[in-house]
């Protein structure tokens, strides 16, 4: 099921810093702190997504598997995605005191987050909607060479019913009474007052006479989507696609978010990638690496590749085969395919073959006493 990206949540890019991080979090805890939106389901929610999303990004551990795996990689984190809010700030004392902010951040989160002295956060104009994030696992091969796939996940569309606007049939828009239309209210203790959305409005400035019944006025409605993804040649593992317009739905006529799939690419128990290249193992005789001889591996797409393997070729040895390797985006273009040669001692020999082997040691009369060799030469 899509569920919305961390980094979109807070609002930063994937590159932030951990001090922007922070500041973004600070920003919407202000915000959307309980304390500040008593009775408010939607604050509360938007409060615990961003917890959520900080708790994971602020975490030198769970950031980076997050980045890597995605959410599926915090499962076994105990980051189940409902628990309590163990880095939020549970009142606004914990805001202005401590979090390693100064006494320019509070003025900051006071002015600058949507308090007393900042500009209305009533938002009558177009918005766009939010991006989900969608996490895909994929075969090697598929990565290689590309496939087809099919997703299943939720997104928020218009309500079929009211057609958005969050209304019955016949209902109208009135001015809010609680807040005049402002969309706000202010609130004093002592020292600060706090101007917040209006409960009422929810910083509309207007309200619905006559809500719809199928969304409770809300506008939007959860809906299942099917789609096939076709996925590129030649695609790495963290690659994200991005699918426009099949996010959330904007409010107020604004442009609907993205959809971005992010692949995690299996690993394959016999080839490793290195940027377009290909690599594998093959297993020969000493005799064949003595000699030289002609072998037969399957590539990674099932067909057969001949290769000839030089005489007095030591374990270890890299062999390039033009053209095997990964396709390069629109070009096709591919990159080349090394195959290891690895060199097999026998461990069991027959009479016979003991003595041929003598027979060879004997014509070949190596040192009893050999020089030692430098570790370097050996890499």
């Amino acid at each position: 099921m899509a569920k919305r990206d961390y980094y979109e949540v807070l609002g930063v890019e994937k590159s932030a810093t951990q001090d922007e991080i922070k500041k973004a979090y600070r920003k919407l805890a202000v915000k959307y702190h309980p304390d500040r939106n008593p009775g408010d389901k939607a604050a509360e929610e938007k409060f615990r997504e961003a917890t959520e999303a900080y708790e994971v990004l602020s975490d030198d551990k769970k950031r980076p598997i997050y980045d890597q795996y995605g959410f599926a990689g915090l499962d076994g984190m105990g980051q189940g995605g409902g628990g309590g809010y163990s880095h939020a700030f549970h009142d606004f004392s914990d805001l202005f005191g401590g979090a390693g902010g100064g006494f320019g951040d509070i003025f900051d989160s006071i002015f600058g987050g949507g308090f007393g002295g900042g500009r209305s956060s009533r938002s009558q104009g177009p918005s766009a909607g939010s991006s989900l994030r969608y996490d895909l696992n994929i075969l090697f091969k598929d990565a290689v060479y590309g496939t087809s796939a099919t997703i299943h996940f939720k997104h928020n569309e218009a309500c079929d019913a009211c057609h958005g606007t969050g209304g019955a049939a016949g209902s109208s828009r009135k001015t809010c009474p609680t807040c005049g239309g402002m969309g706000q209210v202010r609130q004093g203790n002592g020292f600060f007052t706090i101007q917040q959305p209006c409960p009422t409005c929810r910083g509309k400035g207007t309200t619905i006479d006559k809500p719809c019944p199928k969304c409770r006025g809300t506008g939007i409605q959860e809906k299942s989507k099917e789609m096939s993804l076709k996925i590129p040649a030649g695609v790495d593992n963290g690659k994200r696609i991005v699918i426009r317009g099949m996010g959330d739905v904007g409010e107020n006529g604004g442009p609907a978010g993205d959809l971005v799939v992010v692949l995690h690419v299996e690993q394959h128990p016999l080839f490793e990638r290195d940027g377009q290249d290909l690599y594998c193992a093959v297993p020969v005789t000493m005799v064949q690496a003595a000699l030289g001889c002609e072998i037969t591996i399957t590539g990674l797409d099932g067909k057969k590749i001949t290769i000839k393997v030089p005489d007095g070729t030591a374990n270890g040895k890299l062999l390039r085969i033009k053209g095997e390797g990964v396709p390069a985006g629109t070009t096709g273009r591919k990159g080349d395919l090394y195959v290891k040669i690895m060199v097999q001692i026998p461990t069991k020999l027959s009479t016979k073959q003991k003595d041929l082997l003598a027979q060879y040691l004997a014509l070949e009369n190596p040192p009893k006493e050999p020089q030692l060799m430098k570790l370097s030469s050996l890499e």
